[in-house]
């Protein structure tokens, strides 16, 4: 009956072993480096450089709001979204700098989609601003 109990004798690991242990791992970190960290870190260095690059003159969008900047400081802007209403905005809540015209095209109507869900022909899509009925409450 002896003959089925062996001995038990500690086995040496190889000294790839350790490496080959941590590989997954390395994989993993790299992979996660190029799809995640990598291109949000080029995310924010792009808005970080367009927020700092704002003056008087642009045309934003930020929270919704489409609106030309009017005044420029260095950590608020102010920007008229309507005739004579000015907003004071941080510059870090911009979202995107519009092409020139934009608000002007927006207020007109003119860059509203179409049916077909086309682009209008100044290249903006969703700026129009809808007409509501004022009621006489």
């Amino acid at each position: 009956m002896d003959f089925f109990i062996s001995n038990a004798y500690a086995q040496s690991a190889g000294a790839g072993s350790d490496l080959m242990g941590l590989l997954p791992l390395v994989l993993i970190f790299v992979v996660f480096y190029f799809l995640l960290i990598r291109p949000q870190q080029k995310r924010q260095k792009e808005h970080r450089d367009m927020v700092e690059a704002l003056q008087v003159g642009d045309e934003v969008s930020a929270a919704g709001l489409l609106g030309k900047v009017t005044k420029a400081g260095e950590q608020f802007i102010t920007v008229e979204i309507s005739d004579g209403v000015d907003v004071i905005m941080q510059r870090h809540t911009i979202t995107a700098v519009m092409p020139k015209g934009t608000v002007k095209s927006a207020k007109s109507g003119k860059a509203a989609k179409s049916k077909s869900g086309k682009k209008s022909k100044d290249g903006s899509a969703d700026a129009a601003i809808s007409e509501q009925p004022k009621s006489d409450d």
